[in-house]
């Protein structure tokens, strides 16, 4: 593959535009990206722009801090579904997962995987918040939930992926999930490093800028 068959060309901020959104989805058509990623706001807005083209639209859930009640990320998940998006990026319950509650991580998941059927689940796990037993946890509920992805970070923690942490995601999920690293990965030096770790996708505002530079 191509590295820009790894990229998830990414805009979240909460500043986001109408324009600025427009702008991500034509530069991800033109530079061949495998998907856009965006607020469940702009779903519609991207899936419209994408049309005719072979990029896929992820839209986040939960998203970035993970606390909204179950009800609310399933409900967002049909909603970002019904309005064109492929893949789903949810924000696990961090909280639940530090309070040790399990089942109700995993059953957050399963009800969202349920939810969008054979569109692709991404589950953030934000590792910067997690001890590597959690990760490990974290990864082993999400693989149990049915879940395609595991994935580090929204980028709006404390801080995002990390080579250490993909490795030990890597060693928990094996073949059983892929791994979408996603959190300060802005050249492509870096990016190439995690894909010879067996990473599926990066997730990164500098897609350009990885994709351009030999």
């Amino acid at each position: 593959m191509q590295i820009q068959d790894y990229i998830d060309h990414t805009l979240l901020k909460p500043t986001a535009t109408i324009s600025e959104i427009e702008k991500l989805c034509k530069e991800a058509i033109d530079h061949k990206f495998y998907a856009v990623c965006v607020n469940g706001c702009y779903a519609k807005l991207a899936n419209e722009q994408l049309q005719g083209s072979s990029v896929k639209l992820a839209v986040v859930i939960g998203f970035p801090l993970g606390g909204v009640s179950t009800t609310s990320k399933v409900y967002e998940a049909q909603n970002s579904v019904e309005n064109g998006a492929n893949e789903i990026d949810m924000v696990i319950n961090v909280g639940w997962l530090k309070s040790g509650k399990l089942d109700l991580v995993q059953q957050e998941i399963s009800s969202v995987k349920k939810a969008i059927g054979d569109n692709v689940l991404k589950v953030i796990i934000e590792t910067c918040y997690l001890s590597n037993n959690e990760k490990i946890k974290a990864c082993e509920l999400a693989i149990a939930a049915g879940a395609d992805f595991v994935k580090t970070s929204t980028g709006f923690g404390t801080g995002g992926a990390t080579l250490e942490d993909v490795k030990l995601m890597k060693d928990v999920v094996g073949n059983k999930a892929r791994i979408k690293a996603s959190g300060g990965i802005k050249d492509r030096a870096t990016a190439l490093k995690y894909i010879a770790l067996g990473i599926s996708r990066i997730g990164t505002s500098s897609g350009i800028a990885i994709a351009s530079t030999l």
